[in-house]
């Protein structure tokens, strides 16, 4: 995460601040300057160009501070979401504001590593084809399985409760699970779907992850019957990557993010003094060269604070080539 300063009074701000706690001007978040910017009374803000926006609709719903083209109008990021829980659904609706709270989070992300973000809605300049969005859905009332078809997401709201993750987690023997990598994860086989394309960039890939047209659901059963392979270390990120071609890119595309997303949080507080990572030509001197060094390090203070790693994976040769072959699609 970027750090940001109040531009009246020049406090350090968080992403989330709707308020400046120093001075008390209202915030919002400008997307389009990728900034934290004060608003007036009626939560307007007047951009360089002239153009009047509005603090999002949905700020006292679910926490949005993001601004918006029209008056009590919603902003591009709630645009995403399709399907949110019913107002009379109590538990959906504690949750909701977390999983918003993390898809902000990759927009303002995707956004920054030029990845394109292109919602479904054509009244909104969305692709109903080839557009990203979003059903957040709420498990009390239905069965909700995670995952992504035809750039549909589907989040299980479930999940923004760290006790049932912790024990879905544990039940899985999961390293890591967070919201925020539910998002990635799944927005990683939206861009698999859109950018792997062309004879090139198909056979690349399949080179790097495999076949792509093995049997999904055959392989899900071999997966949770059988276990991943005994050197899955040697070639993979995780367990969960040795089950699919696609969902071994949509590991390392997570990883990816995950990536980028801490050194770029490193070098904006001082922890590490780099260039963007996108000035690298090769992903795979940002891994070896800053990445892994600071890992290391952020582990070591967690675990001087008695909790786990930060970062509890390790990174083999393989895997490199593959967040290579992910850092080279939006370039």
């Amino acid at each position: 995460m970027r750090s940001y300063r109040c531009r009246v009074c020049d406090n350090p701000l968080h992403f989330e601040n709707s308020v400046c706690v120093s001075c008390g001007t209202a915030l919002g978040f400008s997307r389009a300057e990728h900034a934290i910017v004060p608003v007036d009374e009626q939560g307007r803000y007047v951009d360089p160009e002239g153009l009047v926006w509005h603090v999002c609709c949905n700020l006292n719903l679910s926490g949005c501070t993001w601004l918006a083209t029209t008056e009590g109008g919603q902003c591009s990021a709630c645009d995403l979401t399709r399907t949110r829980p019913a107002d009379d659904d109590e538990v959906g609706m504690a949750l909701y504001p977390a999983a918003e709270k993390a898809k902000r989070h990759l927009v303002a992300e995707l956004d920054g590593l030029g990845f394109r973000v292109v919602g479904k809605d054509p009244a909104q300049g969305g692709d109903p084809h080839e557009g990203l969005a979003f059903d957040l859905l709420s498990s009390v009332q239905e069965n909700v399985v995670i995952g992504h078809e035809d750039g549909l997401i589907t989040i299980d709201l479930a999940e923004s409760d760290a006790a049932y993750r912790e024990k879905v987690r544990a039940r899985l023997a999961e390293p890591y699970r967070t919201m925020l990598g539910h998002f990635r994860h799944e927005v990683g086989h939206y861009y698999e779907w859109q950018l792997v394309r062309g004879e090139e960039r198909m056979t690349r890939c399949r080179e790097l992850f495999g076949d792509e047209s093995a049997d999904y659901q055959a392989e899900i059963e071999r997966h949770y019957s059988e276990g991943p392979p005994a050197d899955w270390e040697q070639r993979f990120i995780s367990t969960y990557a040795t089950m699919h071609p696609f969902e071994d890119f949509a590991e390392t595309f997570a990883h990816y993010l995950h990536i980028c997303d801490t050194i770029e949080t490193a070098g904006e507080y001082g922890l590490t003094s780099v260039a963007p990572v996108s000035a690298f030509s090769s992903f795979r001197d940002v891994v070896s060269g800053i990445w892994v060094p600071l890992s290391i390090a952020l582990n070591m203070i967690n675990r001087s604070m008695g909790k786990d790693d930060l970062y509890p994976f390790v990174i083999p040769d393989p895997v490199l080539d593959k967040l290579d072959f992910v850092a080279s699609l939006t370039r």
